[in-house]
């Protein structure tokens, strides 16, 4: 089974995808900007500015995201539902301003401060995503679920979710329009 889960930054993404694969037993894929960052010693905001300017940043996160969500795994991402056929696809949803104070409180940072730098990064977020694959990460319509994180804990969306991958045990994966499209852009972008 494969379960993407998407949604914009605040809203849980991360969380419910270790406790969704943690709880079903499945490989756990949810590398980001912020690992990204991590790793090249240098802060998600410097990362954030070099990706509009370089879309091998994202090309390359995108890319490794594919290439990790193999069978039997749980893909996290902001295009999560987009990049992979997945069983169920999952987009969590919050209010810019629930989202910003989640993040302030995670990161300790000033919440004015967070909500202007989380709607600015929504807003580079759809225009890079836009630009580089042609898709428009508002238009959610055919995510198979759709949940408010404003409305649950971390443990009951992974729960709601958990229960609607339980509904769909023996279908065979839907073809994700989207999938193979960026599959082909990610290539052509990495091998130039």
């Amino acid at each position: 089974m494969r379960i993407a889960i998407s949604g914009p930054s605040g809203c849980g993404n991360s969380t419910v995808t270790k406790l969704v694969s943690q709880k079903l037993n499945l490989k756990l894929v949810n590398y980001t900007f912020r690992n990204m960052a991590a790793e090249k010693g240098t802060t998600l905001e410097e990362i954030q500015k070099k990706a509009l300017e370089d879309p091998k940043i994202d090309y390359l996160l995108d890319f490794t995201q594919v290439n990790e969500a193999a069978d039997n795994s749980v893909l996290g991402s902001r295009l999560a539902i987009w990049l992979i056929d997945a069983d169920l696809s999952v987009w969590l949803t919050a209010s810019p301003r629930v989202r910003a104070k989640r993040i302030a409180d995670r990161d300790q940072k000033s919440f004015s401060e967070t909500l202007a730098f989380t709607r600015k990064r929504d807003k580079e977020n759809f225009q890079r995503y836009k630009k580089y694959y042609g898709i428009s990460i508002n238009n959610i319509k055919h995510a198979d679920l759709v949940v408010n994180t404003e409305k649950f804990s971390a443990e009951q969306v992974a729960d709601i979710i958990i229960a609607c991958a339980g509904l769909l045990k023996n279908n065979v994966p839907k073809r994700n329009k989207y999938a193979q499209k960026i599959k082909k852009v990610i290539e052509q972008n990495l091998s130039k």
